[in-house]
């Protein structure tokens, strides 16, 4: 009688703990599956910045990356590996041919998988070491003891200051690189106002250089049409040029034709025709 007690209490342990185990094992894979839930969205996520850079790099005008090798792989940095062996199985140095993991006296050890890519394991066949050089602003990588859920979350953190980043970037270059903070208005007012200010210079070294023999049909047709439509040209390059945001500058900006126009006409001859009259009423 007390054997099938025993034999009962047995079971029933047994079963608990088959119930724990199964228990255990279906909250492990439900953790899994939603680690590798959260794992493809943030490789989606990561996939749109890719392309949001890929798009933002093409509006800056900088180069693409560089074309895929033979193998279809992107060429990688060549990686120095600083090897210490360990003792073999005899005491000495681990013999043989060298295969998938083995390392090579003076060289590098062979890393198994795809050829270019810096990534070797911590150790080989032998207790060989390997020390991986730390590229900037990329982590070395850890010897073992990964928590998952920290580096999802670490990787997490980063894509949001990523986006963070984004948009400020695409704030700036939806801004023209000239007078970024103005209004259109004020900053075609500016440069017409600029480039009229330079020709107005320029008829007063003319005016200056009247006495050198140019004749006076030739200076004030210069000063009083030639300088203010080149003026007028100038602005207009201007705010071609450097009135254009990098990001959706496709779209044509407006550069208030009219305004600059009459700007750079009437400030160059009012200028010219102020000096002359200061110059006459100066004894």
């Amino acid at each position: 009688m007390s054997t099938f007690s025993e034999y009962a209490a047995l079971a029933r342990q047994l079963a608990d703990q088959r119930r724990e185990t199964d228990q255990d094992a279906a909250a492990e894979a439900g953790r899994r599956h939603a680690l590798h839930a959260s794992a493809d969205q943030l490789a989606q996520r990561l996939a749109g910045q890719s392309q949001r850079l890929g798009h933002l790099g093409r509006a800056l005008g900088l180069p693409d990356d560089p074309p895929p090798g033979p193998s279809g792989d992107h060429p990688g940095p060549a990686v120095p590996a600083s090897i210490v062996s360990g003792p073999g199985p005899s005491g000495g140095r681990s013999g043989g041919a060298p295969g998938a993991g083995a390392v090579v006296d003076g060289g590098a050890a062979a890393a198994p998988g795809r050829s270019g890519v810096g990534a070797y394991p911590p150790g080989t066949a032998g207790g060989a070491l390997v020390a991986l050089p730390t590229a900037a602003g990329v982590p070395a990588p850890r010897a073992g003891g990964v928590d998952p859920v920290a580096e999802l979350t670490e990787a997490r953190r980063l894509a949001d200051e990523a986006d963070r980043l984004f948009q400020v970037t695409e704030a700036v270059a939806r801004h023209p690189p000239l007078l970024p903070t103005w209004s259109p208005l004020s900053r075609a007012l500016a440069v017409y106002a600029g480039c009229a200010a330079a020709g107005i210079l320029l008829a007063l070294v003319m005016l200056k250089a009247a006495g050198l023999g140019l004749g006076a049909g030739v200076l004030y047709t210069a000063t009083c049409a030639g300088l203010p439509v080149l003026s007028f040209v100038a602005g207009y390059l201007v705010l071609g040029r450097w009135g254009r945001p990098v990001l959706g500058g496709d779209a044509p900006q407006p550069r208030f034709v009219p305004l600059g126009f009459v700007t750079c006409v009437l400030l160059v001859p009012l200028a010219q025709c102020g000096y002359l009259v200061l110059v006459r009423l100066t004894p």
